[in-house]
């Protein structure tokens, strides 16, 4: 009877040993402490962990700080805050709890068994104009992209006025007298967190992709660019956006930048030294820095500010001075949808777009973009738009990266026109169409009639997204082959449709002709 006894404890401890062998554990220790996840079938999510300190009173509108060590287990199964920001797109949904200064945190899904696993890491870069976004959107859940075999990260980073104001006092109390670019300097931090802490997750520090739309994407090419995050990552995807335009989000030199961000403040929030700003509540300037006041409200975007970025970006690729490594890109087949002009006939709007615009080549224009008939000219219209938009500038950067890296480099361009209900409009392969094919979460989307095309073509850009991540070149068994962007091969392009296919760059005459024009 004794024995029998003896022996039942022995199985019930055996159990969970037993238990943590085969699956593992919802606790991780980090640098800063422990912290518990959850589980959803294989994959295993971290949510809201700090890696950096909270930007609030000495430190807002400085670089990040480290984050603070805490003791026990801290609870990583909610999305942090999601940096300050204004109802700006509102195709945005957020799972968090709302906007705070405190929002520095990051996320991870890993279907690793153990430490050891060293799978890819993707960390994504989120989009939003650098005004608006947040990790916690579930379109880019990172857990589908984790069951395919990657250790996917995504971060908060500082937004607006919080993430980017330049002034001149700024400047002068840095010791590397920059401004500005606290967002991307936040990005940067997220990336050395990664390098000193995934492979607790079972992910190889090693091998790092970053990845990004619209500004996200933005934030890739820059991050590329910048010294300060050499060495943090190895492959690098770009989804609709590069900084490599005057236009748009033309990332201004420092001395550009600070008396206008200056004057702003001292017109909408008064005159006051940095201590008082820094003791400002977050809601009023945020407020402030919302209002529309035509050409006076600045826009707060990256600069140019001699530190994260010593000279344009143009400049650093013209000579190789980037990060060199593998580069996948492209852009959506209707960029421009959105801006569709209105009023007038096509073929005139085309006309008198070419007049204005490019004067003197207005004729070598309307070659490169037709206008036969109202549906040519409707077309061409909405080209140019989705051109000078993103698609020129996510263009220069491959072209650059091609011209002066030794690295493969790829190019897409996603075709599918979404489905929509049948009281919406047709907005075809619009910005940001592609993010929940990307991240296999196209069920995030309510309403949306989706088709098995849709299904099969988000399985196919997981897989070369994936594949891309582990190794720097997209092709994998059973998937169409994708060429190298280079001009023995044509200057090929991946279009991404059910069935995709490459093909010579059939749009290329149009990019050489903008950048006789916007390259300068």
């Amino acid at each position: 009877m004794g024995v029998g006894r003896r022996l039942r404890v022995v199985v019930v401890m055996l159990i969970p040993l037993a238990s943590y062998g085969g699956s593992p554990s919802r606790q991780v220790k980090i640098e800063n402490g422990t912290i518990e996840g959850k589980t959803s079938g294989t994959v295993r999510a971290f949510l809201g962990i700090p890696y950096a300190a909270p930007p609030v009173g000495d430190l807002r509108w400085k670089p990040p700080a480290g984050a603070a060590r805490w003791t026990g287990i801290r609870n990583a199964q909610e999305f942090g805050p999601r940096c300050m920001q204004g109802p700006i797109y509102p195709d945005m949904v957020f799972r968090d709890a709302g906007g705070s200064e405190d929002c520095l945190s990051l996320n991870v899904w890993t279907p690793a068994k153990n430490p050891k696993a060293q799978l890819p890491v993707m960390v994504w870069i989120h989009g939003g104009g650098f005004m608006a976004g947040a990790s916690s959107e579930p379109r880019q859940d990172g857990e589908m992209l984790a069951k395919r075999g990657a250790v996917v990260v995504s971060m908060n980073y500082r937004l607006g006025i919080f993430g980017f104001l330049a002034l001149p006092e700024l400047a002068a109390e840095s010791d590397k007298k920059a401004a500005g670019n606290y967002g991307l300097l936040d990005q940067v931090a997220a990336l050395e967190w990664v390098k000193r802490n995934i492979a607790a997750f079972g992910g190889d520090p090693a091998n790092v992709t970053i990845f990004g739309e619209s500004a996200g994407s933005f934030s890739v090419s820059a991050l590329m660019a910048s010294p300060l995050a050499k060495g943090l990552f190895n492959k690098a995807i770009g989804e609709s956006g590069a900084a490599f335009s005057s236009s748009g989000l033309p990332f201004e030199p420092l001395a550009v930048r600070s008396p206008r961000d200056s004057q702003f403040t001292s017109s909408s929030l008064g005159v006051h030294p940095l201590n008082e700003l820094r003791a400002m509540a977050a809601s009023k300037i945020l407020d402030a820095s919302l209002k529309k006041d035509g050409d006076a409200s600045p826009r707060f975007a990256p600069d140019i500010d001699g530190y994260f970025l010593p000279e344009s970006l143009p400049a650093i690729f013209a000579q190789g001075k980037q990060s060199d490594v593998p580069l996948l890109a492209g852009w959506n087949h209707d960029e421009g949808s959105f801006e569709l002009a209105h009023g007038q006939s096509p073929h005139d709007s085309l006309k008198a777009t070419a007049a204005k615009e490019f004067g003197e080549k207005a004729e070598e224009f309307l070659k490169l973009y037709p206008a036969n008939d109202d549906a040519q000219a409707r077309r061409s219209l909405e080209d140019f738009a989705g051109d000078r938009f993103i698609a020129w500038s996510t263009w220069k950067w491959l072209e650059a990266q091609a011209g002066t890296g030794s690295q493969p480099v790829y190019r897409y361009r996603f075709d599918l026109a979404l489905p929509h209900p049948p009281d919406a409009p047709d907005r075809g392969a619009y910005h940001s169409a592609e993010i929940e094919y990307v991240f296999g979460m196209l069920d995030s989307k309510a309403g949306i009639p989706w088709r098995p095309e849709d299904r099969t073509l988000s399985e196919l850009i997981q897989k070369y997204w994936v594949n891309f991540a582990r190794t720097g070149n997209p092709n994998g068994p059973g998937l169409p082959p994708w060429p190298v962007y280079q001009p023995t091969s044509g200057w090929p392009v991946m279009y991404l449709s059910p069935q995709p296919n490459s093909q010579k760059d059939s749009a290329r005459d149009r990019y050489l002709f903008l950048d006789t024009v916007w390259g300068k």
